[in-house]
């Protein structure tokens, strides 16, 4: 019931309050959460080695709860643009992945992100619902992680962008 009641209560949360953040916005409990450079070899998310590195990263975040079983639910907002490069032939795209999510983060590592707007997700060969490959995912919609990495994709309304293709 937990579940439920909060997925209803976070997407409400993040669709209300989707004003955009400052780098350095610490009103509230926000701090800042810089996103880390990456990379994959090919065939891991494209058919060729592709890495990415944020351009713009105003991204903060703050905890909205702490339960008694370890569980923690964070807020995250604020302007994200990460380059995507295609490492053998150069190709790049700056994907905005500036999206709002809602992040309940369990002790066993799972998660559950009610998002609003653009993130960038990747899956691996047989690790999610979504073919092995790298996108921007745009609108509103869930993402589960599973304990052992598993990813479900839940479009409520929105759609998904490929990245290899955008650089391939």
């Amino acid at each position: 019931m937990r579940r439920i009641s909060f997925a209803l209560a976070a997407v409400g949360l993040v669709v209300a309050t989707a004003a955009p953040a400052s780098a350095g916005e610490t009103d509230n409990g926000w701090e800042p959460a810089p996103s880390a450079a990456w990379a994959y070899p090919a065939g891991a998310r494209c058919d060729f080695a592709v890495q990415g590195s944020p351009v713009v990263d105003g991204v903060v975040r703050r905890t909205l709860a702490v339960y008694e079983d370890g569980t923690k639910v964070l807020e995250y907002k604020g302007d994200l643009v990460v380059r995507v490069v295609n490492t053998v032939t150069g190709a790049s795209y700056d994907a905005d992945a500036s999206g709002r999510a809602v992040v309940e983060v369990r002790p066993d590592r799972s998660q559950t992100w009610y998002v609003v707007g653009p993130i960038l997700a990747g899956f691996g060969e047989g690790g999610g619902n979504v073919a092995r490959g790298l996108y921007t995912v745009d609108g509103v919609y869930t993402l589960d992680v599973s304990a052992t990495g598993y990813k479900t994709l839940t479009l409520l309304r929105g759609s998904t962008d490929s990245l290899c293709d955008r650089v391939s």
